[in-house]
């Protein structure tokens, strides 16, 4: 609930006080190309947040050093080392001594203020400077509870790599996955969530019963998760901000959580019925059930488009387990997947660009990606088993889990949280205080 207080005290007290300066456009500006296939990090200062008084030094500090691991984390950038710097953070007033920032090959600058104002709020601003040009990009402030300083941190994170990219961030979101520990044949899974970055980990459940494949909605803080509570299988919705549960039914045979659709106010999903393995949606205001296909095969993991026109499923109707694309009623079934191997766990790029899936053949599984007709198939990642994409809502990073082999002994078999962009070069372990699988990754926080 304090959580819940801190985002509206935010949100409502968010203003932007400062303006782009008016400077000449005669020289070239600052920008990342992210649609290439290798990027070039940029390099970037993050300078201490000047601040007043001594006491509130460590809301300055911290929210540097958190907007520099964001920058770093993406790829797009190498943070430059704080000892390097040549002029001190405090010097620095109306304008950069941009001639010491260029020496040591500093292209981005920002620097910013934190400090608590008489009415007992959190008063931050920033900008970001091109180095290069001479000019300020960006400068925005933010009034807030000291407790929500990271959350402004991963919101000025956003603001830098919009303006240097074009494209909007993912960094003021959150992560709801599987948190797994105990003996393989105990197994306690739990509801977990946490910040992208890792940070302000809870548990949402406390592992009595057996949940499994959680699901963001895409308009609200609310998550989809299948819980075996009595060994019977019941779909739930949570509210992560009021704590809400809500059952949305007994499915008996569920073999997938459902998904959300684009606009929140319907799920799609799988359900066994009479010994047949079918995709039905359920309108969240009526329940109302409405089957989609219909075919003797398995039918399983549907995702919608974001324009909510077509559904992405894996089937086994043509021998093996391939993907299918059909329109949002059911009709017009076609196969989009023709390579080698199998296909599991589509899920659709929230720019509609994209279908991220899981494949095994060879004996290796693989995270890829491919254009909705099926072309342009990429692999992005490969391991003993990879498995679960998801994407973060700009559709330019995907999260999944990986898990290491087991050894003779019974031990291994660890499962950790991966992302990697869609350059394939960028991957990194997202850490846990336990074993994890299964993400969902949040839109971005209203």
């Amino acid at each position: 609930m304090k959580r819940q207080r801190s985002t509206r005290l935010f949100v409502a007290g968010l203003i932007y006080v400062l303006a782009a300066l008016a400077m000449s456009q005669a020289k070239a500006e600052l920008k990342i190309d992210i649609t290439k296939a290798v990027v070039e990090p940029i390099p970037i200062a993050v300078t201490k947040f000047v601040r007043g008084k001594s006491s509130q030094s460590q809301y300055g500090e911290d929210m540097a050093r958190v907007i520099a691991a964001n920058l770093e984390r993406s790829g797009l950038f190498k943070a430059v080392d704080p000892r390097s710097f040549i002029q001190k953070p405090s010097d620095i007033q109306n304008l950069p001594r941009f001639g010491d920032w260029r020496l040591i090959n500093v292209q981005a600058l920002v620097n910013g203020r934190a400090h608590i104002v008489a009415d007992g709020r959190l008063r931050v601003e920033f900008r970001l400077w091109d180095v290069l040009a001479e000019q300020q990009m960006v400068g925005l402030a933010y009034f807030t509870i000291p407790d929500n300083w990271r959350r402004v941190a991963h919101i000025i994170s956003d603001a830098i790599y919009k303006r240097l990219t074009g494209e909007d961030g993912y960094f003021d979101t959150r992560v709801v996955y599987i948190s797994e520990s105990g003996p393989a044949i105990r197994r306690v899974k739990r509801l977990a969530i946490m910040d992208q970055d890792g940070a302000n980990h809870r548990f949402l459940t406390d592992g009595s019963s057996l949940v499994l494949t959680p699901r963001f909605s895409p308009t609200l803080q609310e998550i989809t998760y299948l819980s075996y509570h009595g060994n019977v299988p019941r779909v739930y919705i949570f509210n992560i901000d009021s704590g809400r549960h809500e059952i949305l039914g007994d499915f008996p045979g569920m073999t997938f959580a459902p998904r959300f659709s684009p606009d929140g106010k319907s799920v799609i999903m799988s359900m066994a019925k009479d010994g047949n393995t079918e995709i039905y949606s359920m309108q969240l205001s009526t329940r109302k059930v409405n089957r989609l296909t219909n075919h003797t095969a398995i039918d399983t993991s549907p995702s919608f488009a974001p324009a909510q026109d077509r559904v992405v499923f894996n089937s086994d109707r043509g021998g093996s387990q391939q993907l299918y694309v059909m329109n949002a009623d059911g009709s017009r079934v076609r196969r989009i997947s023709h390579r080698k191997g199998r296909y599991a766990t589509p899920v659709w790029s929230p720019r509609g660009d994209l279908i991220a899936f899981t494949k095994f053949t060879g004996g290796v599984f693989y995270i890829g990606v491919m254009y909705p007709d099926g072309t342009g198939e990429r692999l992005l990642s490969k391991d003993f088993l990879v498995e679960a994409p998801t994407w973060s809502p700009n559709g330019r990073v995907l999260m999944f889990f990986r898990k290491s082999r087991t050894k003779a002994d019974g031990t291994g078999g660890k499962s950790r949280l991966w992302s990697i962009d869609l350059t394939g070069y960028n991957e990194r372990e997202i850490v846990t205080p336990t074993n994890a699988s299964d993400p969902a990754w949040s839109p971005l926080i209203p």
